[in-house]
């Protein structure tokens, strides 16, 4: 952090530094005589001087509180104090001659003048507002990044707690199939810790691990159902955010065994065009008036419209919905 800060103050600096180099060349231009007087270093350092003065305390004193009158009230003063200044310290004692004699008129030295200040003024400004614009995006990423963690940490343990259950109940009835159990959830489990670490997997390894997890909770089912898997597309050459689609999957079979003894029908196809459009359905049967939990509760689907709304902002697109005691998920999602 202080690093950080440290750079930004001496980009500041480079940049102001570069502005006003520039700024004092065009002040010193003139088309008949091209030499710069030591003077002009006096007259323009002044100009600056004034021009930090109103940025730092003026503008955030009067303009920025919306006290218009105070504030321009102020300007006018401080320019006709630069004049004074100019007029009757700076020039007798820097320049001297028929030039310090001579008072010139005030209107044509504040037309040389004004610019010089505002336009420094303009760059603060400026700069500040491009440094706030860069804090804030910076913020709301820590922000994002932050909460996406929170989110990701609150699905692990959600599947974690359902399948432990699970393997507990096949464990105590001696099940010949508590071994295979055990080895999905490993498979699950091993792509939840090593892979879910980055942002982004390949969306072949997504699937496989869908289908994983699919295979472990068919288990549950055994034959009192028919459960279907189908995918069409390459999946090798584009990446998902990890444990999006798993949430919808999960939420299939929680809810479809919560409410059914028995014909139980999931339907889960995905489907990957060649310009990286995922097409994703979840169907799931259902017996209204029963135990079954509704869908729009729970954290796992709270969690996975959080995440698509950050990490897929107007590139997804979901849609929930009922039709004879089915519940249907759709999701159509931009992956370049």
């Amino acid at each position: 952090m202080r690093a950080s800060f440290n750079v930004l103050k001496i980009s500041t600096f480079v940049y102001e530094t570069i502005f006003l180099v520039v700024l004092f060349f065009v002040y010193t231009y003139d088309r008949h005589n091209h030499g710069i007087e030591y003077y002009d270093f006096v007259f323009f350092s002044f100009y600056v001087i004034v021009a930090f003065f109103i940025s730092k305390k003026v503008m955030p004193r009067y303009f920025y509180s919306k006290q218009y009158f105070l504030f321009w009230t102020l300007i006018v003063s401080i320019l006709l104090a630069v004049y004074a200044v100019e007029e009757y310290v700076l020039e007798p004692i820097f320049v001297g001659g028929e030039r310090a004699d001579h008072v010139s008129n005030i209107f044509y030295t504040l037309i040389g003048i004004a610019p010089i200040i505002f336009m420094v003024v303009s760059f603060k400004i400026v700069w500040q507002m491009v440094r706030k614009q860069q804090e804030l995006e910076q913020l709301q990423l820590s922000v994002k990044e932050s909460e996406l963690r929170f989110l990701k940490s609150q699905i692990n343990p959600h599947f974690l707690f359902n399948n432990l259950n699970n393997l507990y109940a096949y464990a105590i009835e001696n099940s010949s199939k508590t071994p295979s159990i055990i080895l999905e959830l490993s498979s699950v489990l091993r792509y939840m810790i090593y892979d879910c670490k980055a942002d982004k997997v390949v969306l072949s390894k997504d699937i496989e691990h869908l289908q994983n997890f699919v295979k472990l909770n068919e288990l549950q089912i055994e034959d009192r159902g028919a459960i279907s898997f189908t995918t069409i597309g390459s999946h090798d050459n584009f990446k998902i955010a990890p444990l999006i689609l798993v949430t919808f999957v999960e939420n299939a079979f929680k809810h479809s065994l919560a409410s059914q003894s028995e014909n139980i029908v999931i339907d889960i196809a995905i489907h990957v065009s060649d310009k990286g459009q995922l097409s994703f359905t979840c169907a799931n049967s259902f017996l209204p008036n029963s135990n079954n939990d509704s869908l729009d509760k729970g954290i796992g689907l709270d969690n996975v419209k959080k995440r698509l709304q950050l990490l897929y902002p107007n590139k997804h697109k979901l849609k929930l919905k009922e039709a004879k005691r089915q519940f249907i998920v759709e999701l159509t999602l931009d992956l370049i």
